[in-house]
């Protein structure tokens, strides 16, 4: 029962590629509506499943994972709904696409709740090989064909090198579990040198895929070729799952450990903050833009890491859950930018939007607003917790550091809506379906109601931070 959701988003996704290879019609718009059905079941079921270790130790359920998985569900019900007209107008519409979705999230799935290196080193491959598919799944594209075989390449290198750390720490604490793991690497046992390098090895492995600098080449240019929808996914799912697993392992069987990662996040989140900002600069494609964001808020993210308490893993929730809810909106957007069929990417093509589609035009600078940070909408608030738990920490030049790249970054985020609102140009966007504006729409709200309703995401991230921090690893 503990892992029910995980079996029945597998064997929905096997019936489901079953039914699309013996139909004789084309059925990627029923076989993509049922995949947002078994999510959407998914969740319910996640709710129900009984708290505890299952699978003789490979698996856990608990607050925590519950809070991880809805968020999994959210950003794969909002990309596979803005995937239905958008695959089809690029010509991509195969049923294949929600299937490898749906095989997507059961690694990831599996990788939230992993409470053995074993079983996280599987959910972390299952999750991998469906997006390395997904990447190029415009076969017809030359750039998605190249961002699918960059993700690949490096995507393998981030695969050897966990792997590899997770060989030193088995070799130095003798068992593969989480809770042995702690207890071996406890006290003064936690200063030993090949315990540290396998940490730091599993660490980089993890920072690949959370787009964390410096090991964060391949996100502009996967963000920019590979399709609008798959990107959608990108942002937000798969960066939730891995993150989600950061926090476990740091806190959990590393948590004696924290002097030594503390300094190392540090690191990263400076450097991903720095990256994010400043890289994002001198962009003119909007895909490439959001990679570059999506690098510079992943920063923000470890910087509450580092705090490495209950407060940290708390205020990293809530950003989680607010990052998700705005990539959404914003990628809903980029998709609706096409004319007479063929997307629009470029950010100078949103000239003249505010005269043309005032709605849509505003949505979308509540969505470039709240990624800047700037009150009273939702992205303010994530930056907010995130930085009060670094300086109770102590992390008081990191915190400056997140302060300023707030400010650099503001730039190419209020650009945007420069260009929505003062900059003229040819009118003639397509007509958005129900599925875009549904997402949209509802994101729009969402982060900019937060400060009016903001007790259901905070109260359960608190709840969720508790579970993890008594977990008694």
């Amino acid at each position: 029962m503990s892992v029910l959701p995980i079996l029945f988003i597998g064997l929905g996704g096997m019936v489901m590629l079953l039914a699309g290879v013996f139909a004789r019609r084309d059925h990627s718009f029923a076989i993509t509506a049922a995949a947002i059905i078994v999510l959407a079941l998914a969740g319910r079921l996640v709710f129900i499943a009984p708290t505890g270790v299952v699978l003789h130790g490979l698996v856990v359920t608990n607050g925590f994972t519950r809070f991880a998985d809805i968020l999994v569900f959210l950003g794969a019900i909002g990309a596979l709904a803005i995937s239905i007209t958008y695959n089809k107008r690029v010509g991509i519409g195969q049923f294949e696409y929600p299937v490898l979705v749906l095989f997507a999230v059961v690694g990831m799935i599996v990788l939230i709740g992993a409470n053995d290196l074993l079983s996280l080193y599987v959910g972390f491959e299952i999750q991998s090989l469906a997006l390395y598919v997904l990447a190029a799944f415009a076969r017809g594209s030359l750039r998605s064909s190249e961002a699918g075989l960059k993700y690949f390449v490096l995507g393998a290198l981030s695969s050897g090198l966990l792997l590899y750390g997770i060989s030193l720490v088995y070799g130095f604490a003798g068992t593969t579990s989480f809770g042995g793991i702690a207890q071996a690497f406890s006290g003064d046992h936690a200063a030993m040198i090949g315990s540290s390098l396998g940490l730091v090895f599993v660490l980089v492995g993890l920072a690949f895929k959370i787009s964390a600098a410096p090991f964060h080449m391949w996100t502009p240019d996967v963000y920019e070729g590979a399709p609008t929808a798959v990107t959608a996914f990108f942002a937000t799912a798969p960066k939730v799952a891995v993150m989600a697993l950061l926090v476990r392992v740091l806190l959990g069987p590393f948590g004696g450990m924290l002097i030594h990662w503390q300094a190392l996040v540090e690191i990263l989140a400076a450097a991903s903050m720095i990256v994010g900002a400043i890289g994002g600069m001198r962009q003119n494609n909007i895909k490439r833009l959001m990679g570059y964001s999506a690098i510079g808020q992943m920063g923000y993210v470890l910087m509450g890491l580092a705090a490495g308490d209950a407060a940290a893993v708390r205020g990293v929730l809530i950003y989680l859950a607010i990052y998700v809810v705005m990539s959404l909106g914003v990628f809903g957007c980029i998709v609706a930018m096409s004319r007479k069929g063929r997307p629009v990417e470029r950010i100078e093509d949103l000239a003249g939007m505010a005269a043309e589609d005032p709605r849509y035009a505003l949505a979308l600078a509540i969505f470039m607003w709240g990624l800047a940070g700037i009150p009273p909408l939702a992205g303010f608030f994530s930056k907010l917790y995130v930085f009060l738990a670094a300086i109770r920490a102590g992390l008081d030049g990191l915190a400056v550091i997140g302060i300023v790249t707030s400010l650099i970054a503001a730039v190419y985020y209020l650009r945007v809506i420069k260009v929505m609102y003062f900059d003229r140009g040819e009118p003639g966007f397509d007509a958005r379906t129900v599925g875009m504006n549904a997402v949209i729409y509802a994101s729009a709200a969402a982060t900019a109601l937060f400060i009016l309703m903001p007790a259901p995401i905070t109260e359960a991230s608190t709840y969720a931070a508790h579970a993890l921090m008594s977990a008694g690893f």
